[in-house]
């Protein structure tokens, strides 16, 4: 390995990538073509590279392109770490072609590929080197999916293997064996910590498609790529809905992807490994034929993250011309692969399931049924699960285990405001037995397009996340509320959860926010959710059979809180002028949410759809000052100490942009 320090050429405005093909062996097929790189002294024409190919140490390599000279130095330079770089002569040339060895010590990763000549260089572009083994595994009787999981060419033991339903580890060469009976068309590895896989866009491979032929023996082998991952954050995105509709891409791109996205970048500029994992219902299965728009449509836009992204199938996300899960899943598995499946970031275990079971009565091809569905895990998958924990030898390993329909239900107060949990999942005690030897268990899920935490057992805390499309995207749709809420009130977001080792810490963030934005205060007094305030074009007691009790004027000197990221040990303090103030939790309806939603259907005349209309929830405080122009301290801490304050200045008007 060869360190140098050369001028360099900017190549103005020239956004490039580039196609190398190794001798022998295949590469990605998604290219883009450069037809001319060209600065001063230098010009190099008809140059394409694909996002990765796959190398061989020591082997040739060919770049497509005109221009180029025996003696020039191609420079590969890792994205990740710059300091580690390799210089490669170019030792033949034909009318189209060049050609370089790659070093002995070469090791997989994306490199920035720059030619040097005459101490000037030009970037060509960047693209995936995957350094792969040539090792023929012999046949085992009765194993029908062979293979080898391997990083820089050499194999990797104890990585977990599975078709769905067999599970196996490689051994001491990397090489792994499976009775499979090829009933999900898929082998699939569970990325070890510490390393990643290619990715198609922004998908991770870790997944290989299989024949349904038991007879034939295939080999599907698997590259990994070393990568310090002990330290990461993952993003949790729940029901972004995306249907091209109530102007939700306009939304999600003016938005949703610049906050995530600087959210992304702000913890990568700190040299953070930042994953995306979705959370269910990317789509909206009644727009797939109607607006034309389904899961390919979904990818572009998934594609538009700064990181690579986990997905998850939500109940929206199945096809609504099969009236059979197994068969409503088709476009899923042929998109975006497993629907099922595990992985490792760093010291933990991640475990992804499909916890819908779609039923779609009367669905057809050309007819789209009455997408009904169960929430419930099927057997295989969960003898799977059982088989795929089993592997995680150290019980102590935190598991985050993330699904689409809730593990428990809303959580409800009884009269003394202590939380009441209830089982959601139709067989949610059987994954609750699973998951017992467990220490430390985490559950993420979504579909409710709100934010509540259950920690009903002493080692499950289940983070039912709001969603990315709040309220299906109607309180930001034009000419409606201009904000972005979910049906408790909370700003439409997601999550971020911030690894070390076994150290994990997590909070949600608002989109349009700052991290610590973690509550909105309501002074009651000017309350007041009128027809002829919000929705002048219906009745005042049709207004008031949506605004419940918030039809009448307050004159309590009432302030209401809502903590969307409430958990038990967090502490609320509230003060008037130095003396304590009661806090009382209780369970109502955000009065923002009613005005943002129901009023604005209501005035346009349309009845608000019952599954979107304001939902009562459980983390609202209430507190009452003694008079009505006091100035409140409110001071609120989470479980790790963090600190959000807001000096409440009262009368506080009531407004649809309000924090």
């Amino acid at each position: 390995m060869k360190q140098t320090r050369r001028k360099f050429i900017k190549i103005g405005g020239l956004t490039t990538v580039a196609s190398l093909s190794g001798i022998g062996l295949g590469f990605a097929s998604c290219q883009n073509n450069i037809d001319n790189i060209e600065e001063n002294s230098f010009k190099i024409t008809g140059v394409s590279i694909p996002s990765s190919i796959e190398v061989v140490t020591g082997g040739t390599v060919s770049l497509t392109g005109k221009g180029f000279l025996e003696g020039d130095d191609v420079l590969l330079i890792s994205s990740s770490n710059p300091d580690i770089r390799y210089r490669c002569e170019v030792t033949t040339v034909s009318h189209n072609t060049a050609s370089f060895n790659l070093p002995d010590d070469f090791s997989t990763g994306t490199y920035q590929i720059l030619v040097e000549r005459n101490a000037e260089q030009l970037a060509l572009g960047s693209l995936l080197l995957n350094v792969v083994a040539n090792v023929s595994i012999p046949d085992v009787e009765g194993m029908t999916v062979k293979g080898l999981v391997y990083a820089d060419g050499v194999g990797v033991s104890g990585v977990t293997v599975s078709d769905g339903h067999e599970v196996t580890v490689t051994n001491n060469e990397g090489v792994y064996y499976l009775p499979s009976l090829k009933k999900t068309g898929f082998v699939f590895i569970s990325i070890p910590g510490n390393y990643e896989v290619a990715t198609v866009g922004n998908a991770p491979q870790f997944f290989k498609r299989l024949s349904s032929n038991t007879t034939v023996v295939e080999q599907k082998d698997f590259s990994l790529i070393k990568v310090d991952n002990q330290k990461h954050v993952v993003i949790p995105m729940a029901d972004w809905h995306l249907a091209n509709r109530n102007n939700d891409i306009d939304q999600f791109t003016s938005k949703v992807l610049p906050d995530v996205n600087a959210t992304i970048d702000k913890y990568k500029a700190e040299g953070t490994k930042v994953y995306a994992l979705t959370l269910g219902d990317m789509t909206w299965d009644l727009y797939w034929y109607k607006n034309n728009f389904g899961l390919n449509e979904y990818v572009s836009y998934m594609n538009q993250l700064n990181c690579s992204v986990f997905n998850l199938i939500g109940n929206h996300d199945y096809d609504p011309y099969y009236a059979n899960d197994w068969e409503a899943e088709h476009a899923y598995r042929n998109i975006l692969g497993p629907t099922y499946y595990s992985f490792n970031l760093g010291a933990i275990h991640y475990v992804v399931l499909d916890d819908v079971e779609y039923i779609n009565t009367g669905g057809s091809i050309g007819t789209v049924g009455s997408r009904n569905y169960n929430y419930n895990i099927n057997t295989t998958q969960l003898q799977w699960l059982a088989k795929d924990l089993a592997s995680v030898t150290d019980k102590s390993t935190p598991i985050i285990l993330a699904m689409h329909t809730p593990l428990y239900k809303r959580p409800t107060l009884d009269s003394e405001g202590n939380q009441l949990n209830e089982v959601y999942l139709h067989n949610g005690d059987a994954l609750i037995d699973l998951l017992a030897p467990f220490t430390e268990v985490h559950v993420l899920s979504g579909h409710l397009h709100e934010n509540y935490t259950v920690e009903e057992q002493v080692n499950i805390m289940e983070h039912n996340t709001g969603a990315i499309c709040a309220t299906w995207w109607w309180t930001g749709k034009n000419n409606y509320a201009d904000n972005h809420l979910c049906k408790d009130g909370s700003p439409g977001g997601y999550g971020v959860w911030n690894i070390n080792n076994r150290e994990l810490q997590w909070k949600y963030k608002s989109i349009g926010y700052e991290e610590n934005y973690q509550f909105r205060t309501y002074d009651l007094n000017s309350v007041e959710i009128t027809a002829a305030t919000f929705a002048p074009n219906v009745s005042e007691s049709l207004m008031a059979t949506y605004a419940g009790s918030y039809a009448q004027k307050n004159i309590n000197n009432q302030v209401l809180i809502n903590i969307w990221g409430y958990e038990k040990n967090w502490n609320i303090e509230v003060t008037e002028q130095g003396k304590p103030l009661t806090v009382k939790r209780i369970q109502a309806k955000d009065p923002l949410h009613i005005v943002s939603y129901e009023a604005f259907r209501l005035n346009n005349g349309a009845t608000p759809t019952s599954a979107f209309t304001t939902n009562e929830t459980s983390h609202l405080f209430k507190v009452e000052a003694s008079a009505a122009d006091t100035t409140l301290e409110i001071k609120v801490t989470d479980r790790f100490g963090n600190v959000y304050q807001e000096t409440m200045v009262r009368p506080k008007a009531f407004a649809l942009k309000m924090r």
